[in-house]
């Protein structure tokens, strides 16, 4: 009797290539490997930059042909922009912004320090004048002290006695009009800045033995500039501007010599521009030194300095180009 016939199926076996050529005679010839396909980066499109700009244009455009069809007697502007009323009104508002910026600048610290003193008739009255002067308009408070011989007609000082409509000068006025009214808010300026520098300065400059206004003057305040200084540029170019209030009280400041020439040539809108260009010349000077000052304190408190303002003009121009396409790479 016969084995029954054995029906499981026998692997086979598949020769792998082992790189021998025929009959294993030797290497066969490597294929050389099919580079991956180039990726072309298909840049985007920013269709919303370029329709805003064309806006933009369109309106601006739009501006300066009114501008230029008005009835404006462009000579004029040309003419008085040098004249010497304006010039010496120009003058007299750098003047006038100057001084009132001091007496700000001085007396605003002073209200911080006494505001943050731990006395209560100190702090009140710093709280006091603070709320007084910044909740009044300036123009109301230019025009009390022009009108101060309304409530008191003579100044007597004891050693010095004289009318107060003699004392009260426009210039005057101003000055403490403008200057009084800046301190307060300098006040809260530098009072911010005192009270960014940590308190274990403090602490550390006592347990030296140092007395609390020594360690204000020379621990606290230098480091408080930092914080104090570039808001202060920026109250110094709207002391700028708000220095045309004093026109209302007839001090010879530009605005003011701008209307006088005005009255007798009767070019309005002529004299009006160009007291215009004059305060924006003189906000641009100063803007830029306030944009370098903010710029020199902030080294070492940031890890890069911001861009200046040539910077921002070219990055702003390079921001709508569009990418191109070199060897396949983006540029």
């Amino acid at each position: 009797m016969s084995e029954p016939e054995d029906k499981t199926p026998v692997p086979v076996s598949i020769a792998k290539d082992d790189g021998a050529g025929p009959g294993g005679a030797g290497p066969a010839a490597k294929s050389s490997p099919v580079p991956p396909e180039a990726i072309k980066a298909i840049p985007v499109r920013h269709y919303g930059r370029w329709i805003s700009a064309v806006i933009v244009l369109v309106l601006l455009g739009l501006v300066v042909a009114a501008f230029v069809n008005a009835d404006i007697t462009w000579p004029t502007v040309g003419r008085y922009l040098n004249h010497e009323t304006i010039l010496t009104g120009a003058v007299n508002t750098l003047w006038i912004t100057l001084l009132a910026m001091l007496m700000g600048v001085v007396l605003g610290t002073v209200l911080a320090v006494m505001r943050l003193s731990k006395n209560p008739v100190m702090s009140s009255v710093a709280w006091g004048y603070i709320w007084v002067f910044r909740g009044t308009p300036v123009l109301v408070q230019l025009l009390i002290w022009y009108n101060l011989a309304l409530i008191f007609p003579i100044l007597d000082l004891g050693f010095y006695r004289d009318e107060m409509n003699d004392v009260m000068t426009p210039f005057l006025a101003a000055l403490l009009g403008l200057g009084l009214n800046e301190a307060a808010y300098m006040a809260e300026i530098s009072r911010a800045g005192i009270q960014s520098v940590d308190e274990g300065q403090t602490e550390a400059a006592h347990a030296l033995g140092m007395t609390g206004s020594r360690t204000m003057r020379r621990i606290v305040l230098p480091q408080a500039m930092r914080v104090i200084i570039p808001p202060t540029g920026n109250e110094f170019i709207n002391m700028l501007k708000t220095s045309s209030l004093a026109y209302a009280i007839q001090y010879g400041e530009l605005l003011l010599s701008a209307t006088k020439i005005s009255s007798r040539n009767l070019s309005v809108m002529e004299l009006l521009l160009v007291a215009t260009v004059w305060y924006l010349v003189l906000t641009t000077i100063f803007s830029i030194g306030q944009y370098y000052l903010e710029r020199h304190f902030q080294r070492g408190s940031s890890r890069s300095l911001p861009p200046t303002p040539w910077q921002r003009v070219r990055k702003s121009l390079t921001s709508f180009r569009t990418p191109s396409q070199v060897g396949g790479k983006t540029v």
